[in-house]
This record gives C-alpha cells, sequence and structure tokens, in this order.
C-alpha cells in the first residue's frame, strides 16, 4: 500500500471518512505518522524506521501505473512487460543483453521466487540457458531450518550423494555425446542447447554453490545487520544477504521475493507485520553494499505489481489499485534521496509525470547499460523487445 508506506497524503487525512469516486467506499487516512528523513527530506511512513535512514539513497518513483488490476496478469506484466502472452522475464533479458560474468555461477537466480507462473522468471522463446534458476531459502550448515519451516535443499538436485563426482562427470559426459548427436541431426534446436549448456553449469555449480550457499562464516555483526537472528527478519535476511553474495561472485540479475502484501483486510495488524519482516534486511543490504564499494554498480529495485486503493471497501483494508503506486530504486547509477511524480491528492491515479511499466522496464534496462529500443532477439518471424513498441528511459531519475 503506497499510501501507507511512501506516497505521504494529507489530504486523504483530511478527507478521511468521505465517499467519492472510488465505487463507493470512504476513504481511510493512513493509520501511520509519515515524518521526512535525511538532507533530502523523503517523507517516508513511521513503518520503515530502518530503511528511512537511507532516504538520501533511495530514489522513489511515486507515478507508477500498468495496466493489470489482477495479481497474475500483473505479476507477469511486471516481470516480462507483457500479460498476454508468453514473453521472457526481464532478468531473462537482462543476462542475454549483458552475458555472464561467472561461468561456474548461473547469471540470473531467483531467490524463493513468487508463487505465480514460472514464466516470472522465464526465459521464453530467448534460449533456455537465460532464464533464472530458482533457489529456495538459504540455510547454514546443519540447519534444521528457520522458525520451523524447514524449505528444504537450498538449490534441489545440485549433487548425487549416491556417485561420486569422477562416475557423475563419465554419466554427464555419456548424456551430452548423445545430446550433441540429436543436437547434429536435427540442426537447429535451441531447446537442446540449453539442456546441454545447462548441464554444464549444473556440474560446475557443485564445486561452488556449497560454500556460497553457507552464510555460517558470515560474522555475527554482519548477521546482526541482515536481522538474521531467528526472529521475524530472520527468513528475508537470508534472502538479502544471499543477493549480497551472489552479486558479488558474478550474478548478472538477483531477484528476492517477499508476501502476502495483499490487505483487503487487517491492514492495521498485517502491514506492519509484513513491514517489519523486511525493513532491517534491505536496509542491511544497502548498507553492507555500500561498505563493500558495491552499491554504485548494483542497481537494488523494490516494488510489487501494484498499489493499493485510499478507500478501505471493508474497513480495515484497500483494494487493488493499478492506476497509481511507487517503487523505489537505488544505487546503480539513480539519483540519491529524490521522488520522481506524483499521484493525485489522494493517491488514487498517477497525475505528475507518469511512470508506465514500460518506461520503468526501459529505465531499467538503460541503468543496466542496454538500450531497450535495440535489445532485441528475432523469433517467429519479427524482433521482439521487452518493451515491445513503448517505453521511455525516465532521464530524471538518472544520476
Amino acid at each position: 500500500s503506497h499510501v501507507d508506506t511512501f506516497d505521504y497524503k494529507p489530504q486523504l487525512a483530511k478527507d478521511a471518512g468521505k465517499g467519492g469516486k472510488y465505487g463507493g467506499s470512504r476513504l481511510m487516512a493512513s493509520p501511520w505518522e509519515f515524518r521526512q528523513h535525511g538532507k533530502s527530506g523523503l517523507w517516508i511512513s513511521d513503518l520503515f524506521p530502518e530503511l528511512s535512514k537511507h532516504a538520501d539513497e533511495l530514489c522513489l518513483i511515486r507515478s507508477m501505473h500498468c495496466d493489470q488490476p489482477t495479481h497474475p496478469r500483473a505479476m507477469t506484466q511486471m516481470h516480462t512487460g507483457n500479460a498476454q502472452f508468453v514473453r521472457p522475464s526481464l532478468g531473462a533479458w537482462t543476462l542475454y543483453g549483458l552475458g555472464t560474468e561467472n561461468d561456474s555461477m548461473p547469471g540470473f537466480v531467483a531467490l524463493n521466487p513468487p508463487a505465480a507462473s514460472a514464466q516470472n522468471f522465464g526465459s521464453a522463446f530467448l534460449p533456455a540457458i537465460y532464464q533464472g534458476t530458482k533457489v529456495g531459502r538459504p540455510q547454514a550448515r546443519g540447519s534444521a531450518g528457520n522458525r520451523g519451516n524447514n524449505a528444504g535443499p537450498s538449490l534441489a538436485d545440485i549433487s548425487n550423494p549416491r556417485i561420486s563426482s569422477g562416475a557423475q562427470r563419465r554419466q554427464l559426459d555419456f548424456i551430452q555425446k548423445l545430446n550433441q548427436q540429436k543436437l547434429r541431426r536435427e540442426q537447429y534446436q535451441p531447446g537442446v542447447e540449453g539442456v546441454i549448456e545447462s548441464y554444464e553449469l549444473a556440474f560446475r555449480m557443485q564445486d561452488v554453490l556449497p560454500d556460497l550457499m553457507d552464510v555460517s562464516e558470515e560474522s555475527e555483526k554482519t548477521l546482526g545487520m541482515y536481522g538474521i537472528d531467528g526472529g521475524d527478519t530472520d527468513a528475508f535476511g537470508r534472502q538479502c544477504l544471499m543477493a549480497r553474495r551472489f552479486v558479488e561472485a558474478g550474478v548478472r540479475f538477483v531477484e528476492i521475493t517477499h508476501g502476502n502484501w495483499d490487505h483487503h483486510n487487517r491492514l492495521r495488524t498485517d502491514l506492519p507485520e509484513r513491514c517489519t519482516e523486511i525493513d532491517k534486511p534491505i536496509a542491511g543490504l544497502l548498507k553492507d553494499l555500500a561498505q563493500r564499494g558495491l552499491l554504485k554498480d548494483t542497481l537494488v529495485i523494490w516494488g510489487g505489481e501494484f498499489g493499493r486503493t485510499p478507500d478501505a471497501p471493508n474497513g480495515d483494508g484497500r483494494d487493488h489499485n493499478h492506476k497509481g503506486y511507487t517503487t523505489w530504486m537505488a544505487g546503480g547509477g539513480v539519483k540519491g534521496g529524490m521522488s520522481y511524480g506524483s499521484t493525485d491528492d489522494h493517491g488514487y491515479a498517477a497525475v505528475e509525470n507518469k511512470c508506465h511499466i514500460h518506461d520503468w522496464h526501459a529505465t531499467i534496462l538503460h541503468l543496466l547499460g542496454l538500450d531497450h529500443t535495440r535489445l532485441t532477439y528475432r523469433y517467429a518471424g519479427r524482433d521482439f523487445r521487452m518493451t515491445d513498441v513503448y517505453g521511455n528511459v525516465v532521464q530524471e531519475i538518472l544520476a
């Protein structure tokens, strides 16, 4: 809910209880105070006491809007730029454009990916090697899970405990020989090519991934910075820490996910819990990246598929709102301590410097060094791109 987190609307508080253009429901003021933070004076809700300390690093885009009012379609549009057809995800396009920095690691990792369709981190018609590698919740070695929720191995099937590494290599060589024979017979088989590359990558990952996923080598100070203490912040804190470790290892694109933010009711109870779970971990990630000299070269993006309405249909909850919402970026070439665009006085719709989801994608790709109009892939007789025929880079937020 942007009007409860990063989009301060004093007029909403003044008009609380009134009806209007929102389907007959009464407007609901945010139950939480907003305060100005940092030298920039950005308005941020009290729900984020730790993150607000980084106000001067944040670039708030308060005029986001998209085309889809339902979760699955909006989630797909946020990830792929299209809600109707299967398209490559943003991470896949990024990896396709930039290539990999580490041949022993996937270039795109989806940590605890969203429960929606796998196409949100898939490669669609791009070669399969560009799809995201799904990684579960990271654990220290010997860990029984977090708060009683054992998520299982961090990456399923990465090793085979029943055979030696040498035997596995011989087995893989035999399978790859068969794959190569099929490839020579049928000449163009991008699916087979992807399988061949994926098998080889998986074998190489066995040597590096176990140590990378083991956070026990991190200092107590670092673990505490991320809120990895067995409490409410532990699970997401581990995701944020793993994101930093993957970035250090040369992974181009890392996505981490946290839910559930769909507060049609119980807003006053549940929203503070969700914010508490992510506040310290995200602040820890920004601090850790900065102190390691990584933030200037790492683009951090925060947001969801849409926002929430300023009215309260159920008295203690907000409905879906794709007409206006907030995302933010930090590091990676964006101006810190600024807000771009705005919604109306109640936060219902973007009205000034509107940023469509295609503009958002174009800007992200630009910040990653990619021209969204030239990053294309020919499929089914025509050139495709992440932004289709739309999208403009938001020049005003570029450092």
